[in-house]
């Protein structure tokens, strides 16, 4: 992966009346790379998606791509990229095979170069046996990969995906998972948004955690993970009140390996330095304070645990 930015983005704001949905958001991406935008329903990704694809002005802030700045040189930018968006844009009466021209045409494609571009296409996303079939007939995945090989047609250098896997049943979301790893491999860029965590952490390979409009966390998923600093042990002492949790808290907290301690509705929760010795360690020392266990829970870090952390809450809390 080239680190030269492709893409940056810097202190971008959008408001929709008085509702500010991207809120001073910097971001950059790098060539070759697939980057994620990873946040819940209403958290500003599609809306950073559109202003990134010209598709929306900022109201402050610059973005430039492929070395063009959005504000002047759209039409440069637009030649770029490829956008697969998050609704279904197909025509339920064209062949799969018609979309493509269609497309070609839309990018002022010679008529044999667009006819062998979607030849590509269609076989690249698995849909050339289905290639003179009416859309109608198509399953919600093929629809999908209908959508990214018509967003391939001009051969992008950028190809951006909101949602690429949106109420897809599990062998679909494989397929497109496995296409987009393909163009990876052929040097592609891509940026895409998803609210799916076992999503962020297979394909991107840097993410940037966005809530309410804001940017939360950067890194690789790895990165992201280690910086909670350790696993997270939970315990759940049998019948302890305050001052029970208290008494426990304070005697945990000499304890060799444990980072950090918290309270969690009746529960502590341990960060905890990787050991195998250490849960047996914390049960002699609940042992010693003649504390009983109801419930104990030891987890690796996790994106759901980073995002918890960086933003105080669940991806799919319904918080707008």
């Amino acid at each position: 992966m080239d680190m030269t930015p492709i893409i940056s983005a810097k202190g971008l704001v959008k408001r929709f009346g008085k509702t500010t949905a991207v809120d001073g958001l910097s971001l950059e991406m790098y060539e070759g790379e697939v980057f994620g935008l990873l946040g819940p329903n209403g958290a500003g990704k599609t809306t950073t998606l559109r202003m990134l694809i010209t598709l929306l002005q900022p109201d402050e802030g610059e973005i430039v791509v492929g070395g063009f700045r959005v504000r002047e040189d759209a039409e440069r930018v637009r030649g770029l990229i490829g956008y697969i968006p998050q609704e279904r844009a197909v025509d339920r009466a064209l062949t799969g095979r018609e979309h493509l021209a269609l497309f070609a045409d839309l990018y002022h494609l010679p008529k044999a170069e667009g006819l062998g571009r979607a030849a590509w296409a269609l076989e690249m996303v698995g849909l050339a046996d289905r290639a003179d079939e009416v859309v109608m007939n198509y399953s919600g995945g093929m629809k999908k990969r209908l959508e990214i090989a018509c967003g391939l047609i001009h051969r992008p250098k950028i190809l951006f995906l909101d949602e690429p896997t949106l109420g897809l049943d599990v062998e679909s979301r494989t397929l497109i998972w496995r296409h987009i790893r393909e163009l990876k491999a052929e040097g592609m860029t891509m940026v895409m948004s998803t609210n799916y965590l076992d999503e962020a952490d297979q394909l991107c390979d840097r993410l940037a955690i966005i809530d309410e409009g804001k940017l939360a966390a950067l890194g690789t998923p790895r990165q992201l993970k280690e910086s909670l600093q350790g696993d997270v042990l939970s315990l759940t002492p049998e019948g302890a009140d305050g001052a029970g949790l208290e008494r426990l808290e304070i005697a945990l907290k000499g304890l060799d390996g444990v980072v950090q301690i918290a309270r969690r509705d009746g529960s502590l929760e341990l960060r905890v330095e990787p050991s195998r010795t250490i849960v047996t360690r914390t049960l002699d020392v609940m042992n010693g304070q003649g504390i009983r266990l109801e419930a104990i829970q030891y987890t690796r870090p996790s994106l759901e645990k980073v995002f918890i952390h960086y933003t105080g809450h669940q991806i799919k809390d319904d918080w707008v």
